[in-house]
């Protein structure tokens, strides 16, 4: 079965599709991409988070999420105190 893997970088992303054997799941997926993960690396399929362990089915999108640079709730903290300015 082929699925495809996407990383996505700020202003960019990587597709790869790979080629598993029935019964695969997110994580076979990500290691036959050639993409190295962090341990505690986060996965999706078609924008839906998932655990490593969940199965891929044929024309899956595997997506690799990258970890926040910062708390999105802080963020807007650090907008509106510029805007109070």
């Amino acid at each position: 079965m082929e699925v495809e893997v996407v990383y996505a970088w700020p202003g960019s992303q990587q597709v790869v599709k790979v080629h598993l054997k029935p019964g695969a799941t997110v994580s076979d997926a990500v290691i036959a991409s050639g993409f190295t993960t962090q341990q505690q690396q986060k996965f999706g399929i078609f924008g839906k988070a998932v655990p490593p362990d969940t199965r891929v089915a044929q024309g899956d999108r595997v997506e690799i999420y990258r970890p926040l640079l910062i708390d999105p709730k802080e963020a807007r903290r650090n907008r509106a105190r510029k805007q109070r300015r």
